[in-house]
């Protein structure tokens, strides 16, 4: 187990250097006209892939860093660079993290290669969780999947949105319902191929921010797929299965993991290290303006007024990042989250994310209202860390039941 330190290797600095080199010189200055097309920036994808940051074995050098601060280290610096563009390319990744979470040694060689392609011809994958009725509730999850005994294969029939890269991608993982009597605990998840009939895009979302990432909507209408694509196999899926019931029979006891959440509790700090980064991008222009605007013969930044904002900033985002390095580490070194420390990461990040780019636009006054400074689209984008994997009000209900030992359903 690696021992907790505030000071990063030369290894890992050498990579926050190349990663902060790209998104200075290739994310930043094509942040602006993607932003407005409101499409997929396949030419930065590629060119992410040409150098190896879109790539598996970047992303597994990242997750295997002993000392769990990869991931959040290449997070922060991609959405420095751009919130939008940064989830295009990262956001393969948390498909690749469901299969990681409960998929066989199998399922993870011979899907995730598939999700991000090669850097003559990516690809994108999809994770597809939330549904038009079932967001926050996943225990109101409607899409099904019925296991067809003589054909041994699944059959999937549902709506889901929100799918970042839903629709466009390779590769789609979908949580569905396998028994219903169970709530959250009858959930699991499905490896969808490329091309499998049944499956297409509905609604593609025109959002308030990360307007270069794709979201829609997956509508699934009799999607057959065989029983290896059951991530985890079906043999584990009746064992868990029969537990729950076991449990449910005996009146509760002991709590047990659905897909979404173990894919989601995962990732939250990674969604933390995205909010710091974008904060960060915002505070930085900030103070560089301050710098220079004058007014009344001196720069703003000699009045208390502005300083002071400038000061509770910085000390927000040392905090958020502070915190999801502690959560980061705490996963890697297999220390449980007893009070949530991954919720409590994601949660202070994505609010300070809010607040801070909010100061930004203040500080530029009407400049920060305009499209001229990336501020008003930093504080576009920041809104969405409070609202995807998990609301800030479901973080703090995550918390609060982890506090007081209440069942996290």
């Amino acid at each position: 187990m690696a021992e907790f330190t505030m000071e990063l290797n030369e290894d890992q600095k050498q990579v926050q250097e190349w990663i902060h080199g790209f998104a200075a010189d290739v994310i930043r200055p094509a942040a602006a006209e993607w932003d407005e097309r409101e499409e997929t920036p396949w030419p930065v994808i590629q060119e992410a892939a040409k150098v190896g940051i879109y790539s598996l074995d970047f992303y597994a050098q990242q997750f295997f860093d002993p000392t769990g601060l990869g991931i959040p280290m290449a997070m922060e610096e991609l959405f420095w660079g751009d919130a939008g563009i940064a989830l295009s390319i990262v956001g393969t990744g948390l498909a690749a993290i469901g299969v990681v979470a409960n998929g066989t040694e199998e399922q993870i060689g011979t899907w995730i290669p598939q999700m991000y392609g090669t850097p003559d011809d990516v690809k994108v994958a999809a994770f597809c969780s939330s549904e038009p009725d079932a967001g926050s509730d996943v225990g109101s999850m409607r899409t099904r999947a019925v296991y067809d005994q003589a054909k041994d294969e699944w059959v999937l029939n549902g709506t889901k949105t929100w799918a970042t890269n839903g629709g466009i991608a390779n590769v789609h993982i979908v949580v569905a319902v396998v028994d219903p009597e169970l709530g959250t605990k009858g959930h699991a998840s499905f490896i969808v191929p490329p091309n499998t009939p049944g499956l297409s895009q509905g609604q593609k979302f025109k959002k308030h921010g990360i307007r270069a990432s794709h979201t829609a909507e997956v509508v699934l209408e009799d999607v057959r797929v065989p029983g290896s694509c059951l991530l985890g196999g079906k043999e584990k899926l009746d064992e868990r299965l029969a537990r729950a019931r076991e449990r449910a029979e005996a009146g509760g006891g002991e709590r047990v993991k659905n897909a979404a959440m173990a894919t989601f509790e995962a990732s939250r700090p990674a969604v933390g290290a995205m909010a710091v980064g974008t904060a960060r991008a915002a505070y930085e222009v900030a103070l560089d303006y301050a710098k220079t605007r004058t007014q009344f013969g001196r720069p703003i930044i000699d009045n208390q007024g502005v300083a002071f904002q400038l000061a509770d900033m910085r000390t927000q985002i040392d905090a958020a990042r502070l915190l999801v390095w502690r959560a980061s580490w705490m996963a890697v070194a297999g220390k449980p989250f007893t009070s949530a420390e991954g919720s409590m990461s994601k949660l202070f990040a994505s609010e300070v994310a809010k607040k801070v780019t909010a100061q930004a636009v203040q500080i530029l006054g009407g400049n920060g209202f305009t499209r001229e400074y990336p501020v008003e689209r930093m504080h576009r984008d920041s809104a969405i860390y409070t609202i995807f994997e998990g609301t800030s009000e479901i973080q703090r209900l995550v918390i609060a039941r982890t506090l007081s030992g209440m069942p996290i359903r």
